[in-house]
């Protein structure tokens, strides 16, 4: 014979078991791709960086005279879409004082090419390519970490 103790652990245990299990299911997407939402063919390449105190506008100044002016051709060339840098206004400690942004047409703009390489490296030039080696020894090696590299696509709701 039942009794009700019993019948109520039992309902309780069962109860307790389909919430385990409707919170351990996954949720059946709803969304798809290409119908409700799509990744844009630009993909953007995005370098975290800590700036040691006192040190952002050290940086900021060599970036003008390495890494912008090699996007500047970058981009004069079509090899990039564009590119910018983001600073985080609440930094002093954290691993991201910086972000580096460069947006790509398409991911077959990261892949490697002579061609671009060879375009590129006759508008930068031997010269500039010595002193931004120095600098980065000399200065980036010195007072900046790169803390991550990731390569992002927008994706677009529809």
């Amino acid at each position: 014979m039942l009794n009700t103790k019993s019948i109520s652990r039992s309902a309780m245990s069962f109860v307790m078991a389909a919430s385990a299990f409707m919170i351990a299911a996954p949720a059946s997407a709803q969304m798809q791709v290409f119908e409700d939402y799509e990744p844009s063919d630009a993909v953007y390449e995005m370098v975290t960086v800590n700036i040691e105190p006192g040190e952002f506008e050290t940086y900021l100044e060599n970036l003008k005279e390495t890494w912008v002016q090699g996007n500047e051709i970058a981009k004069r060339l079509g090899h990039i879409e564009d590119y910018a840098i983001y600073a985080n206004p609440n930094g002093a400690g954290e691993a991201l004082d910086m972000v580096l942004m460069i947006k790509y047409s398409s991911t077959t703009d990261l892949a490697p090419s002579k061609e671009r390489y060879q375009a590129f490296m006759r508008e930068w030039g031997k010269q500039r390519e010595e002193s931004s080696q120095k600098t980065v020894r000399e200065v980036y090696n010195n007072i900046r970490e790169l803390t991550g590299q990731y390569h992002l696509r927008e994706i677009i709701l529809k």
